[in-house]
């Protein structure tokens, strides 16, 4: 048994508002297929894609609080003049420039229109073949912690691990990396982001559950009642969800 990365799940006050801008960033569609919106590549609603890690903005009644997000996007490009241009085209669809201690770095930080933090990252032969997310980055203490329990909650395939940061990608080899950097920053509000997990065809969703408490994972009261999805805590309070195979 095992559970794959399906969505990036952004909180938001205006989800129709946040999803269109990351549509017209990522150069993909918005879809409404209820209450949320979902990103995806163009050509129709496919869920979950096979190569990629879609967006799911979700609408919140509370803003985003005035502390930096534990997860953000990294943003691909292909050449100085392409992440120029990219950067540009941001700040013209609603994006703003974004301080958070980054310093003299050649990557651009950006937040959306509701101030969640992203990068646009300089080229980088790594992120050749992402797609235009290049990797999804959670901020955590211990590197080594999360390759251990990521590495048994999903399927994707651990690159590397050292103390300051552990590298995941799908087996399949497509879509982005899942990159735990260590940071000194400690939770102080619930996440504004995460990730979403979807079990294969024929798993048990409770199986996997009790498989993650199992591993470290600690359950999440969010309110969700009846919700076919199950809120959790990794080991470092990152909260995350997996979803109900649809």
């Amino acid at each position: 048994m095992a559970l794959r990365p399906v969505h990036v799940n952004i909180k938001a006050l205006d989800a129709s508002a946040v999803g269109r801008f990351w549509a017209k960033a990522l150069d993909w569609s918005a879809y409404r297929p209820g209450v949320t919106t979902y990103v995806g590549p163009p050509g129709g609603l496919v869920w979950p894609d096979p190569v990629v890690v879609g967006i799911d903005v979700v609408p919140v009644p509370e803003p985003k609080a005035a502390t930096k997000n534990r997860v953000h996007l990294d943003l691909a490009t292909t050449s100085a003049a392409h992440q120029e241009e990219l950067v540009s085209r941001l700040l013209t669809l609603g994006a703003t420039p974004a301080h958070v201690g980054q310093g003299d770095v050649p990557w651009t930080v950006l937040a959306d229109p509701e101030g969640n933090e992203f990068c646009v990252l300089e080229p980088r032969q790594v992120y050749r073949d992402t797609g235009p997310i290049a990797a999804v980055v959670v901020d955590c203490a211990d590197p080594r912690a999360m390759a251990r329990f990521w590495g048994e909650a999903t399927d994707w395939v651990l690159h590397e691990v050292t103390a300051d940061q552990a590298v995941f990608r799908s087996a399949k080899g497509v879509g982005p990396y899942l990159e735990f950097i260590r940071t000194p920053d400690v939770k102080t509000v619930p996440d504004r982001v995460h990730l979403d997990l979807l079990p294969y065809p024929g798993d048990d969703k409770a199986a996997e559950v009790a498989r993650l408490r199992a591993l470290g994972a600690t359950d999440l009261g969010l309110g969700q009642g009846d919700s076919p999805w199950t809120c959790l805590n990794d080991p470092e309070d990152h909260e995350f969800c997996v979803l109900a195979p649809s």
